[in-house]
């Protein structure tokens, strides 16, 4: 009895056989993979900028297309800030100040319609890191657009501050979206060679919004009545719709697609990025194999994908690094750039100059995302030039502490000077750490987690933001601190203090495919190592549950080309 139900368990010699032909099955599949990957690595670490522009013409456009949504969130900030020396405006929105024919908004609605966009990013930042994995870049994108769409006829009807408060919250949300969405798809389209580029062009998204904004700003200094400010809101209005048009029609990134198992139409997404008839050494199921294979890695080495998995194991330190690198843009001395305008009026320049001013400083800002361009392309590293532009601030910032000390009588020249250094540091901003930074939080988060990690660097970036947003005004404000230029020692110890960090901490991710870098931070390796370490992320055995998808998707495309051949 015993051995006949010893007998029963052992399989059959045809079971047995089956179990072996589909372990052969599954380990030709990985093989397959292995290989299609290793050979899609190799040409895109080979590609040179002018191939992958030559290859990837389209993904390019369509990933220029979607960052512009930046733009609208750069043209509302800027208006924000600015609408407060509009009479016009103030008489609507603010109350009559006391013994005076003036009228202003009060300062703390000034410090909410300041603070409700951030608001409304952080809550629209968290929503799309559960959103956009789970429906798709290109509907999240879309959904957004056609809401905010309808959130701008807040702004151009508004009756009272409060309405105005609710549509600067309500309309941060699908900004948040933009703020990380744009960056992830950039950086999913393209090959290495152009990563660092597309995923900075957000920052130069960002410079335009601005530039648009003070100029329209300009152009209504003259008018007298609401439509002073009705104008700049009803603007708005020119973006949503025909953005939404074109993203209709834009390609899902395929890295997407193929963490979702949808390998066919990640191949098709790809054919719809590149231009086969101008390199015939592309091979869009290799590129697949490549996006599998890390995606497999990577579910290997991380258990999950949401908000709590960005905070274990190796991922908890890619985590920490984005969030640093997003919030040394702030804590650098960004908040204190931002008051050049300041200084110059307090040197007797009037209110139109002051705006000139400003709008020549967005232009330098657009100018200075060209020269990180330029410095890239002449093999200078993210990490190099995130580290050395912090340096070259710090000097700046010191600086323009220094300035304080100018005798009272030379004040003017003083503050003239002052304006000028700022010039420079903006430059300096744009080049490095301002553009630099856009490249490096899409790189070094993992595939599965990019969402979700970058969402998290920008809250942090928006809170730090905030603080250093209240704190500015007291250091320059001579009713308050009064620092004035002595601002810039604690700006520049600040500074110092990221200089540190970053040598320490930030790797250097140029010229890495997604795999190695995945590999690099499983292996723990050191930020100022990143660069010499050589890995080989074929080494691995691949997750076999995407093995097995990838040869039920690739056997059913076989099983379609068998179809048609037996036809004819």
């Amino acid at each position: 009895m015993a051995s006949s139900m010893a007998s029963d368990d052992k399989p059959s010699p045809s079971q047995a056989q089956v179990g072996g032909e589909q372990d052969a099955g599954r380990y030709a599949a990985a093989d397959r993979v292995i290989h299609g990957a290793r050979m899609a690595t190799e040409k895109e670490q080979n590609m040179t900028l002018l191939q992958g522009i030559k290859l990837y013409p389209k993904a390019i456009a369509w990933s220029l297309l979607i960052s512009t949504c930046i733009v609208m969130e750069g043209y509302d900030i800027c208006l924000v800030n600015n609408f407060y020396a509009f009479p016009q405006f103030n008489q609507k929105y603010g109350q009559q100040l006391p013994n005076s024919d003036k009228w202003e908004v009060p300062a703390p609605w000034q410090a909410g319609l300041s603070n409700g966009a951030m608001v409304g990013e952080l809550i629209g930042l968290l929503i799309n890191g559960w959103v956009s994995e789970r429906f798709g870049y290109r509907w999240t994108v879309i959904v957004s657009l056609v809401v905010l769409n309808g959130w701008i006829a807040l702004f151009f009807t508004a009756q009272n501050v409060q309405t105005l408060l609710a549509a600067e919250i309500l309309c941060g949300v699908p900004w948040g979206i933009f703020q990380t969405l744009t960056i992830t798809y950039a950086s999913e389209v393209c090959p290495v060679a152009m990563r660092g580029y597309l995923t900075t062009y957000v920052n130069f998204c960002w410079g335009l919004g601005q530039l648009i904004g003070i100029g329209v700003i300009m152009s209504m200094l003259d008018r007298q009545d609401e439509w002073a400010y009705r104008i700049p809101y009803a603007l708005q209005w020119m973006w949503p719709f025909p953005l939404a048009l074109g993203i209709f029609f834009a390609p899902e990134s395929p890295w997407w697609l193929v963490r979702r198992g949808r390998l066919d139409e990640a191949k098709k997404s790809l054919l719809r990025l590149t231009s086969l008839n101008r390199e015939v050494d592309f091979n869009a199921d290799e590129t697949v194999d490549m996006m599998v294979h890390t995606t497999a890695l990577e579910e290997k080495t991380t258990a999950g994908a949401s908000y709590w998995d960005c905070f274990k194991g190796h991922d908890l330190r890619r985590t920490e690094i984005v969030c640093m690198v997003w919030a040394i843009q702030n804590l650098s001395g960004n908040s204190f750039s931002n008051y050049s305008t300041y200084f110059l009026k307090q040197a007797g320049l009037g209110e139109r100059q002051a705006y000139g001013f400003a709008l020549g400083q967005y232009g330098i800002n657009m100018v200075g995302v060209f020269s990180a361009w330029f410095l890239m392309s002449r093999g200078i590293g993210r990490r190099s030039l995130y580290l050395y532009g912090l340096c070259g601030l710090f000097v700046m910032l010191m600086v323009l502490g220094f300035l304080g000390l100018v005798p009272e009588e030379q004040r003017t020249q003083g503050a003239i000077a002052t304006g000028s250094i700022m010039l420079g540091w903006a430059l300096t901003y744009q080049s490095t750490v301002g553009t630099v930074c856009y490249s490096l939080v899409s790189e070094i988060s993992t595939r599965r987690l990019q969402i979700k990690t970058v969402a998290l660097g920008r809250v942090l970036y928006i809170i730090v933001g905030i603080i250093t947003g209240v704190l500015t005004p007291y250091m320059l404000n001579p009713g308050a601190w009064d620092w004035a230029n002595y601002a810039g020692f604690f700006w520049g110890g600040s500074c110092f203090l990221c200089i540190i960090y970053t040598y320490f901490r930030v790797p250097e991710p140029t010229g890495r495919s997604f795999a190695e870098l995945d590999l690099l931070f499983q292996k723990g390796v050191s930020a100022r190592k990143f660069a010499s370490t050589k890995v080989n992320v074929f080494e691995d055995e691949i997750n076999e549950g995407l093995v097995d998808r990838l040869q039920t998707q690739r056997g059913a495309d076989d099983g379609k080309i068998t179809g048609v051949k037996k036809a004819a």
